[in-house]
Order: structure tokens, then sequence, then C-alpha cells
């Protein structure tokens, strides 16, 4: 839960910290906008995703399900600077499926925390697996970090990806490829 008198007296500082008049006009209702914009950006501290895993349906076909270009927005834990892109997220169903707004849910949960996009991957494939109990899954994060972007090495442009396979996706290259291939046509 954010405290929001926390954040607001924490931006006061950083801000004289920096060298800012917090009097001045600009900058007078700063300290709880920042506070609102954590309950939204922080929003995932305070949800489990599990929740929006629970609700599943039964399938015979028990081929690829592959969800792509899931656009999500999250913190750095390290800088606290945005990193944001798209996830891809691939499950070889056990008999079990979800709704697809599930999976984008799913992604927003661990998204919106505090967050390295490595652990972020783990999570999402974890908590499939945890709920769905799949034969298979896959999942790959390409994103944009502005930490490398803005400052720093400053190179613009430049993307992360990480993968995640367990299951049948773990030594199955065959799998993997398909996956990459639906994922790049």
């Amino acid at each position: 839960m954010v405290d929001k008198k926390k954040i607001e007296e924490a931006v006061r500082l950083y801000l004289e910290g920096i060298g800012e008049d917090v009097s001045r006009e600009g900058l007078l209702e700063t300290p709880s906008r920042i506070a609102r914009m954590c309950e939204e950006v922080y929003g995932g501290l305070d949800e489990d995703a599990d929740v929006h895993l629970a609700k599943q349906f039964t399938v015979e076909n028990n081929e690829m399900v592959l969800e792509k270009d899931i656009t999500f927005y999250s913190m750095c834990e390290h800088h606290l600077l945005p990193f944001y892109g798209k996830a891809h997220i691939a499950y070889i169903p056990n008999g079990k499926v979800v709704g697809l707004s599930k999976l984008a849910r799913t992604v927003d949960v661990f998204a919106r925390r505090p967050q390295i996009q490595e652990k972020m991957s783990v999570q999402i494939a974890d908590a499939l697996e945890r709920n769905l109990k799949p034969q298979g899954v896959m999942v790959m994060v390409e994103a944009e970090h502005t930490c490398m972007t803005m400052r720093g090495i400053k190179k613009p442009g430049s993307k992360t990806v990480s993968t995640v396979a367990r299951g049948a996706f773990r030594d199955n290259f065959e799998l993997q490829k398909m996956f990459m291939d639906m994922v790049r046509g």
C-alpha cells in the first residue's frame, strides 16, 4: 500500500536536494502528483497475479498458445527509471487454458513493481506454471531501458531481450524455434 504522505515528503526533499525551490508555482503540486502516480505505477505490489489465472477453460487441443506483443511499462529497481517494451508468452496446455486478457493482466501485475527485466520474465513463467500446470511455458521480454538510454552509456534504441523456457520448451530447440518464428512473424 502506497504511503502518500511519505512519498510527498520524499519528493520535497529530493527536489530540495537537486537545488530546486519547492515553493515555486510549477512544483507546488508535484509531490502530490508523484504520490498519485506511484499508486498506479507500483500498483502491482498489492496485486496477486494468480487471481487473473484462476479462471480456466477446458480444451481438447493441447497445441501451443501464443500471445505476443503485450505492451508493458515498468520501473528499474536500480535507478527508478522506466523500462518498457513487449512481452511474448507461449504455453502448451495440459487440458486447460485461460482467457487471453489474463495473460496481459499477469504481465501488468509484475511490470507494475520496482523490477528488473530478468526477474519479471521468470515471475511470469512461474505464475503460468503454478496456475495452469502446462506441458511447457516460454516467455520472452524485449525492452528498452531508460537507465541505459538517457543516462550512463546513453545508447537509445538498444533493447534487452530475456527468455525463460520451461517444461516442453526447455530442451526442445525445434519448439523454441517455432516460438521465435511465431513471435517474429
